[in-house]
């Protein structure tokens, strides 16, 4: 899995994801809940020598996926290994990609193979490096994923596609009527660094595994790479990365997010402007996070998201970063996007804070692995099923929890293994002694055991809360499958 500690700072809620790096993201929401998919740079942390090596992109071969109901507190739901990777010595989903970058994902109605009835299905498109898009299926936003073709969707040798340089960089749109488009492409042709010329969108067929008809060019202005598609208000809303040039840096800068609007889901497209900059001019941000932007943008309620990629997080952990020698670990960041009244849309602010307003409370009355914060701990097992907790005091936090003073009566926590004797405790508001609201002494074992104790306080109202394991073992470990208040 290669999970590292998380040290996440209470209070600040990005990056979204802690325990492994998480590039590339793209968000979809279903039936009350966020799922997040991106590139997972942690496949580059393997490594002979135990120190964390460049991480080469050629190396990514699985996605990560998270999920949350608040947007606070995230799931970790685990890898999903879409190609061969020996280093992990695990067998991929499409036998002829050798990667997976960038993924995009959505969920429709199509035919079912067998009855011909509309099944609601969920799509993941992906990149084989630069060379070609592939897609996989499931029937729920977690998989299992299958490859329902058997080769790549989109390859340079189709129509409309030859002159595209990089064939990555997914994105999505599925209108009301299910009528669906694909976005992708990118590159910088000698000479074309202000109009590249390489971004394409093409109408998705019937079972969304294919295209209808010829990619359209989408006459992008500095594009770079990284397409992104939004329905805002009636518009449609094409958004991407603009490349490194002089040329670009004189326009409206390197490396930015910019966007084009059209009437029509095909274009064409008129420029706008940029709404984000790179994360590495902003003030709450280090210089050094400068690097490949990428982001997606998703509604949910009156609000709008940016979620985006940034090495922010390596570079706080205190891992060797040098930008000019190699490419960075990135993970995922979230911060608002701000609609104005003629249309124009600009994230203020890139921040660690991120997100501080829940779409809803979160409720704790039910089997759970979400965190916001963290120390110590690492996610382990397959779809990620466990909290690992390590050492002489380690925990995660969860921020604006609802505690309900007629429900919470005991605290439940479900333990895999202990390699030691250890205490699991409980606060509300606050990890200072007084906020202990439940302890549970925890015995050594090598099986999986439920353990529960009173809550020592009834309580009413949105609290942070936090999950704390202490032993007198420095190499104590704690397998946590899941928590809850009953």
């Amino acid at each position: 899995m290669n999970s590292i500690n998380i040290k996440k700072k209470i209070g600040d809620n990005n990056p979204i994801i802690a325990q492994r790096f998480m590039a590339d993201p793209y968000a979809v929401y279903y039936e009350g809940k966020v799922y997040v998919y991106g590139s997972n740079d942690s496949d580059s942390l393997i490594s002979g020598d135990g120190i964390y090596p460049k991480n080469e992109y050629s190396n990514i071969k699985s996605i990560n996926c998270i999920s949350s109901e608040d947007m606070l507190n995230w799931t970790d739901e685990g890898e999903i290994q879409i190609a061969d990777d020996d280093k992990k010595g695990k067998k991929g989903i499409a036998k002829w990609a050798a990667n997976s970058w960038a993924p995009a994902v959505c969920y429709n109605k199509v035919p079912d193979k067998v009855t011909g009835e509309m099944v609601i299905k969920f799509f993941l498109y992906f990149a084989n490096s630069a060379s070609s898009i592939g897609v996989l299926t499931s029937d729920s936003p977690t998989g299992p994923w299958t490859d329902p073709i058997g080769r790549p969707m989109i390859t340079h040798d189709m129509p409309g596609c030859e002159d595209v340089l990089w064939l990555f960089d997914p994105a999505v749109l599925v209108e009301e009527d299910g009528t669906a488009y694909i976005y992708f492409g990118g590159g910088v042709p000698d000479g074309k660094d202000i109009n590249p010329r390489t971004a394409r969108v093409a109408k998705l067929n019937a079972d969304m595994t294919g295209i209808d008809g010829e990619p359209v060019l989408i006459d992008a202005p500095y594009l770079f790479e990284d397409s992104g598609i939004n329905k805002i208000n009636g518009k449609y809303y094409y958004s991407y990365c603009t490349n490194w040039s002089d040329a670009a840096e004189r326009a409206d800068g390197k490396a930015q997010i910019a966007y084009m609007v059209s009437d029509k889901p095909m274009g064409p497209f008129e420029y706008k402007g940029i709404i984000m900059k790179n994360p590495g001019q902003s003030e709450d941000f280090s210089t050094g996070a400068w690097g490949n932007n990428h982001h997606c943008m998703l509604q949910i309620q009156d609000k709008l998201y940016m979620f985006y990629h940034t090495p922010q997080y390596e570079i706080d952990l205190g891992l060797k970063f040098n930008a000019e020698t190699g490419c960075a670990y990135r993970t995922t960041y979230i911060d608002l996007v701000s609609v104005k009244d003629d249309g124009s849309i600009v994230v203020e602010k890139m921040t660690r804070a991120g997100i501080k307003n829940p779409i809803k409370n979160y409720n704790p009355y039910k089997a759970n692995r979400a965190f916001a914060w963290g120390e110590g701990v690492k996610t382990a097992g397959e779809a990620a099923q466990e909290l690992v907790f390590g050492g002489t005091r380690s925990f995660v936090g969860l921020d604006s929890v609802n505690l309900c003073s007629d429900k919470t009566n005991e605290f439940v926590i479900n333990v895999i293994n202990s390699n030691s004797k250890g205490k699991v405790k409980l606060y509300a508001g606050g990890l200072g002694e007084d906020n202990v609201i439940a302890a549970i002494d925890v015995p050594e074992s090598d099986s999986a055991v439920m353990l529960k104790t009173q809550i020592e306080k009834n309580l009413d109202g949105v609290f942070d809360i936090f999950i704390l394991y202490e032993s007198d073992n420095a190499d104590a470990v704690l397998g946590l499958e899941s928590w809850s208040l009953d």
